[in-house]
C-alpha cells in the first residue's frame, strides 16, 4: 500500500486500535463483537476517508480513537439490537481516550518537541504490538490493571481468579513485556 511520506500508514495502527478495541470489548462480558472485524473496518473506513483528515500524527491517531469508538458502539449496537443510549456512547469514547492516554504515560513524561513526540508516538505503537504479543491471559491482565486502572481484586474476579494468580499473570506479562519492548528496542 503506497502511502505519502508526511502521512502516517494506516497499517502502523493495527495494534494500536485492536488493543484499545479488546479493552473495552473484553470489559463487557456478553459482547458478542470481535475486535479485529471492528479495527479493519475502522482501518477500511479510515483508509476511504483519508483526505477529511488534516492534522499532525497525534491528531490522527485521536481521529482513528473516534472512528473506533464510532464502530465499536454500532457493532455493540447491531449485536444486542438496543435502540441507541447516548449515555454510554459518551462513556465509551471517554473510555478509549482513558485508554489511550494510559497506553501513553506508561511510555515516558510529555515530551514537547515535534521529534519527541514522533518517537512517542513509535514507541506507543511498539508497545502495543509488544502487548498483543503476550500470550491473551497475561495481556488481559497487564491492559486491565496497568491501562484500565482495575484493582488485582477486580482483575482477579473478572478473569475468575485468585488474586495470587492475577499477581503472577501480572509479574510474567510485565517482564515478558519488557524483553519484547527491548528486542524490538534494538
Amino acid at each position: 500500500m503506497k502511502h505519502d511520506q508526511r502521512e502516517p500508514c494506516l497499517e502502523q495502527y493495527r495494534s494500536y486500535l485492536l488493543l484499545l478495541a479488546r479493552m473495552q470489548l473484553d470489559a463487557r462480558p456478553h459482547a458478542k463483537v470481535e475486535a479485529s472485524d471492528v479495527v479493519q473496518h475502522t482501518l477500511l473506513e479510515a483508509h476511504a476517508k483519508r483526505q477529511q483528515f488534516s492534522g499532525d500524527e497525534d491528531g490522527f491517531a485521536a481521529w482513528l480513537r473516534k472512528a473506533l469508538a464510532n464502530n465499536i458502539r454500532d457493532a455493540l449496537r447491531q449485536a444486542r439490537r438496543q435502540k441507541r443510549d447516548v449515555s454510554r456512547e459518551r462513556s465509551l469514547e471517554a473510555a478509549l481516550e482513558q485508554s489511550s492516554a494510559r497506553l501513553g504515560a506508561c511510555l515516558a513524561a510529555a515530551q514537547s518537541s515535534p521529534s519527541q513526540q514522533v518517537v512517542r508516538s513509535e514507541e506507543l505503537l511498539r508497545l502495543c504490538d509488544a502487548l498483543l504479543a503476550l500470550p491473551d491471559a497475561q495481556r488481559e491482565a497487564v491492559a486491565l490493571h496497568h491501562l484500565q486502572g482495575w484493582t488485582l481484586t477486580e482483575v482477579a474476579a473478572h478473569l475468575d481468579r485468585t488474586d495470587a494468580a492475577v499477581a503472577g499473570l501480572l509479574h510474567r506479562g510485565l517482564r515478558r513485556l519488557r524483553e519484547l519492548m527491548n528486542t524490538v528496542a534494538e
